[in-house]
């Protein structure tokens, strides 16, 4: 049985599919998850048995690219587009210990994951929580919750972190990347990570199928296809690399050489 329902409706809750985001609650260990998701968790990690390292790298990525965002590059505002079920710390956690004046606008196209980071950001300074579908770039970013929060003059750190796979190539999810570029000022920054096949034999391919009984499919791409989501962004050092061996701040995983996830910071400007 899942944890609180964060207040929806029973009615309101599809458990009849896997959801990639309480999937992937379930892969850190989180309990905003159900059965459904567990069961589809339990298969993935069958089919590719470094999933919980690859999401516990992923997440820490995540944590550092902020914190060197805020703390060494004077980022005050980040748009972070599928940001999933709250996972503490989260993003304004990080930022604003280091910035207390950093905002953050939140975005996910699920309810459930936008009634439990409402509970979660209540009494949060600076942070807002809004509906939103990448698949439409352009009504993102002219959310309210979005306008009111981020100034699109000034310097944006753009977050879209394991979610760019879950975008079909029918999808166009270059295009989707690039609407959301353009509205980025100079100087601002686009954290980006995604799964891939490159590091396994088999490319992980009946890993991904899981995903097809779920809301959302999966699709790894290789690391060249990965590349073009940056455009003419500049990546920082070390580059598109796998998530662990983005700027450690201490030992790598036992088997991170396994981790299916490329991740890279990039600069507008």
């Amino acid at each position: 049985m899942a944890s609180s329902n964060a207040g929806i409706p029973a009615e309101d809750i599809d458990t009849s599919k896997p959801h990639p985001a309480r999937m992937y609650d379930y892969f850190l260990g989180g309990k905003d998850n159900y059965e459904v998701d567990r069961v589809a968790a339990h298969r993935f990690m069958e089919a590719a048995p470094e999933v919980r390292t690859s999401v516990r790298a992923n997440r820490s990525f995540l944590h550092r690219a902020v914190r060197d965002l805020v703390a060494e590059c004077g980022i005050r505002q980040i748009l972070d587009i599928g940001t999933g079920i709250p996972t503490q710390p989260n993003v304004h956690e990080i930022a604003q210990g280091i910035a207390p004046e950093t905002r953050v606008a939140y975005i996910d196209n699920d309810p459930i994951v936008n009634a439990y980071a409402s509970v979660f950001l209540t009494g949060a300074g600076n942070t807002s929580i809004a509906l939103g579908d990448l698949r439409d770039p352009a009504a993102i970013l002219e959310r309210p919750a979005v306008r009111d929060t981020i100034d699109f003059e000034r310097p944006v750190a753009l977050l879209l972190v394991a979610i760019l796979h879950f975008i079909t190539e029918a999808e166009d999810p270059e295009g989707i990347v690039a609407t959301l570029r353009d509205a980025l000022p100079s100087g601002s920054y686009l954290v980006l990570s995604h799964a891939t096949g490159d590091f396994h034999e088999d490319g992980r391919t009946e890993a991904a199928a899981v995903y097809k009984a779920a809301t959302a499919s999966m699709n790894p791409r290789a690391r060249e296809r990965v590349m073009e989501f940056f455009g003419d962004f500049t990546l920082l050092e070390p580059g598109l690399v796998q998530v662990p061996t983005w700027r450690p701040d201490g030992p790598l995983p036992a088997d991170s050489e396994l981790v299916g996830m490329y991740g890279g910071v990039a600069r507008k400007g």
